[in-house]
């Protein structure tokens, strides 16, 4: 292995800190921040992964309350959920955990949150945001993967990147901040002809598509930064969407999977929830004084 790791958990806990350092300044002047997790119906891993959310929000002095409605919540019911937790200044960001049942649509719900309160990053306002290169709330782990970059000694403008999968919320939101950034993006997908072509011309490569092992050492330009944002389970281990043996002989820098893009994004998550608390508090005050 010649790649340098990417320490995912390391930038985590630098971002914790600063998080934590931030919460309690907001909590002296009354604004504890505070997060309510909205999870439908009985489903073992959304529990896990509410779990482990709680644990790092408590540790980083963000309140967190998760709420689990039944399988059989109405659309329109939970709706009404969102309605009061958008009303209530107690209540500093909403995060809907998934999957949802089929008759709730999560696009629908994340359209529901207030973009003051929206924690994930998930609102089309949030997304549109980024072409503004406003990233007030970005999506945390386009965000995340993004921040990974830019700890290495690389300079970003003009830098080629190339960007593989295009999802709304992580392959296309990195391609915008990376751009805000001034570098050179291509973006690859399914219908992308000769992937490899494009990849090994890159200096970065970020790739999230959810398929085991889709990038290996071949397709990488020697020295360049990989950073793999996938997670898929193979044979009871967790792996990314890069080969890691493979691609760790040619990068010049890699990110783990675990340990890599995923404790960053949960890093992202509360620094937003800190980011969306001042900006309420901001909204409020200034609300206030218009009042009087």
């Amino acid at each position: 292995m010649t790649a340098t790791l990417i320490d995912g958990k390391a930038i985590a806990a630098r971002m914790v800190n600063e998080v934590r350092a931030e919460a309690a300044e907001l909590s002296e002047k009354g604004w504890t921040p505070r997060l309510v997790s909205i999870s439908v119906g009985d489903v073992a891993a959304a529990e896990l992964y509410v779990r482990n959310q709680q644990r790092h929000a408590e540790a980083a002095g963000v309140a967190f309350e998760a709420r689990t409605y039944p399988a059989t919540i109405s659309l329109e019911q939970l709706t009404g959920v969102m309605v009061g937790l958008n009303a209530d200044p107690r209540v500093n960001g909403i995060i809907i955990q998934r999957p949802m049942p089929p008759h709730i649509p999560v696009k629908t719900l994340q359209k529901a949150v207030h973009p003051l309160k929206d924690v994930e990053g998930m609102h089309p306002s949030s997304i549109g945001n980024i072409v503004y290169n406003d990233i007030a709330l970005g999506p945390c782990t386009a965000v995340a993967a993004v921040e990974m970059l830019k700890t290495l000694p690389l300079d970003i403008e003009g830098l080629n990147v190339c960007v593989i999968g295009h999802s709304e919320i992580v392959g296309k939101p990195i391609a915008f901040l990376m751009m805000g950034l001034g570098a050179t993006v291509t973006v690859c997908h399914h219908m992308t002809r000769q992937v490899a072509v494009h990849s090994r011309a890159a200096d970065a490569v970020f790739v999230a598509v959810g398929k085991p092992g889709l990038v290996t050492g071949e397709m990488l330009k020697p020295g360049a930064a990989l950073i793999d944002i996938g997670i898929n389970r193979v044979d009871g281990r967790t792996v990314g969407d890069a080969a890691f043996e493979s691609c760790a002989r040619v990068a010049g820098w890699i990110t783990p999977v675990p340990g890599g893009v995923g404790p960053v994004t949960v890093a992202t998550l509360l620094k937003n929830a800190v980011r969306a608390t001042r900006m309420q508090m901001d909204h409020y005050t200034a609300a206030f004084a218009v009042e009087h």
